[in-house]
């Protein structure tokens, strides 16, 4: 299963002493998987903004201690600073970054607050996705009065913290927990030195606009309506703010731009407007930099768009697509883009680890070849399969590039995008079958001194052996569906390639023959016989109707190739 990832960005009411920020943050890193990817202090504010990524349930340990850590280090009694605030820990909110909705974020974000509210006893509440109600979804709102006024907020029926007592605790105040979508900190480059012309672009574009002025547009009277209130005219984009500065460092006028909910506007569409409504005022965009980090998909997102925009197939490899939003945007302009540092799920990656798809042909060949019981055959019948839904990628994206069908460019690219999905998941249960047969060898060496040690142990036993019964079942799954792109691609795919598309069925369907032994080999351990009778029935059922598949594909491509 991919895993899922979010982030978490707590606020602290601390941003001059270094010892107390480092202690919190220890207190992160102390959970196993959790990275403290920036830690922001601000002197004049008084406050460090840290942002850490993980598993969600990690992630929430982590905030959970680095609170506990706050309430023990933060005297808010004492705290000065420019920025709102009415907590030690102020604000924590929750981020989804991938394979997860917004509405599993918020279950996580107000399981959080409660554990918060109820071991820490101090109030806390919910805002934005997570708040309970829709008059606490404004953070401006929820924290109005601040810490000085916190005290009598909580006297008020009308602001009973949705979790923890409603007493005023002066050294840790109160924090709010929310869930809220990714925000990406973005600039344009411009080729000028103008913070004026820069702001004119930045005010084109934001969701805010520009306020109407009477007279001269920059330094009229800002026109007011019959209410005192003053008029606006909203910018192009949705979910964006933007302001222009001067960069000294690097001698241009940025576009300095937030984007709150690139759900609504992403990167690319970001740049493409810039781009457009600095050509409208004689500027020119000449790149752009992307501030922290973000997730993969929003790179993906941004290669794809401008591959579709070149005609060209979408079907690639993440690295190549990649490659041309960094291209495509300027991101390498300023200084060298490193992927591994801005990308949330890379940053992630356990580099220490050598995972099997990382091997050259050869090592895992004599990897296999080794003395070693994995990777074994679980794992060679994902590496065929994924071999079998490359061949029919490659036939896709060369029948996209094919002289003469250029407005077939689309229908390939989908097919080659369905392709490399296929062969992407089978990359990825190649290592997992061979960390389920560890699994397995991990069980078998509980202890088994006591008669508690040995139900511990067999149940261990049994779960490992489940799980390694489940991984080359996905395979079987994932090597069957991958045969639809391959007909497809010895159907109407170059004709040239269909010899491709042959192999490719032939490493598919060895992809589940050889799977569909490791299930009947594991299968056979298990004491849970509904089980091993479904799992039995269904992976028969798939290599039967594959077969039939393989028969079909290789007549039509020998059918081709004999004319």
């Amino acid at each position: 299963m991919e895993k899922k990832i979010i982030e978490c960005v707590p606020n602290f009411s601390e941003g001059r002493d270094m010892t107390i920020i480092k202690q919190i943050t220890d207190e992160m890193e102390k959970v196993q998987g959790v990275k403290v990817i920036d830690v922001d202090l601000g002197a004049a504010t008084n406050r460090t903004v840290v942002t850490i990524v993980g598993s969600p349930e990690e992630v929430c340990e982590a905030a959970f201690r680095a609170a506990r850590k706050a309430k023990e280090l933060i005297d808010m009694t004492k705290h000065k600073g420019a920025h709102p605030r009415f907590g030690a820990m102020d604000v924590c909110p929750l981020v989804p970054v991938a394979n997860i909705t917004m509405e599993e974020t918020v279950e996580y974000a107000r399981k959080l607050a409660k554990r918060l509210g109820e071991e820490l006893q101090y109030p806390v509440y919910c805002y934005e996705f997570a708040a309970q109600s829709p008059d606490r979804r404004n953070l401006a709102k929820v924290r109005s009065g601040e810490y000085e006024g916190l005290q009598a907020k909580l006297a008020d029926p009308n602001w009973k913290p949705d979790f923890g007592p409603a007493q005023f605790v002066p050294e840790m105040g109160a924090t709010a927990v929310s869930a809220r979508n990714f925000l990406v900190a973005y600039n344009v480059n411009l080729n000028t030195t103008s913070t004026r012309r820069a702001n004119a672009v930045a005010f084109d574009i934001r969701e805010k606009g520009r306020p109407v002025r009477e007279g001269n547009p920059v330094t009229g009277k800002i026109k007011v309506d019959e209410n005192g209130k003053e008029i606006w005219t909203p910018g192009s984009l949705k979910s964006v703010k933007a302001i222009g500065w001067f960069i000294e460092e690097f001698g241009i006028a940025q576009i300095s731009i937030n984007l709150t909910d690139i759900t609504v506007t992403p990167m690319h569409i970001a740049f493409e407007e810039a781009c457009r409504k600095a050509n409208e005022r004689g500027l020119r965009v000449t790149g752009s930099e992307i501030v922290g980090v973000l997730p993969l998909q929003a790179m993906l997102d941004a290669g794809k768009y401008f591959l579709k925009k070149q005609n060209r197939s979408t079907g690639i490899s993440d690295k190549e697509i990649i490659k041309i939003a960094v291209k495509s945007l300027g991101l390498d302009e300023l200084y060298p883009f490193d992927a591994d540092k801005k990308i949330i799920e890379y940053i992630l990656e356990d580099k220490k680890t050598k995972k099997l798809v990382d091997y050259t042909i050869t090592g895992f060949v004599h990897e296999t070849a080794s003395e070693s019981p994995a990777p074994g055959g679980g794992s060679v019948a994902a590496c065929m399969g994924s071999m079998g839904a490359a061949l029919a990628t490659m036939v896709a994206n060369l029948s996209s590039h094919k002289a003469g069908w250029d407005d077939r460019w689309e229908e390939f690219s989908n097919w080659a995008d369905k392709g490399k999905y296929y062969h992407d998941l089978l990359l990825k249960l190649i290592d997992e079958d061979t960390a389920a047969f560890n699994r397995i060898m991990d069980a078998f060496s509980l202890p088994k001194a006591s008669d508690a040690e040995k139900a511990a142990r067999k149940n261990a036993i049994q779960e490992a052996t489940k799980y390694a019964t489940e991984v080359p079942f996905r395979t079987m799954k994932a090597c069957f569906e991958a045969l639809e792109v391959i007909r497809a691609m010895a159907e109407m795919g170059n004709p040239n390639s269909v010899s491709d598309a042959g192999v490719g069925a032939l490493a598919a369907v060895a992809g589940i023959r050889g799977a569909h032994l490791n299930v009947k080999i594991n299968a056979a351990g298990l004491s849970d016989k509904d089980f091993v009778g479904k799992i039995l029935s269904d992976s028969s059922d798939i290599e039967h109707k594959g077969l039939a598949i393989q028969e079909e594909i290789l007549t039509l491509v020998n059918k081709i190739i004999i004319g």
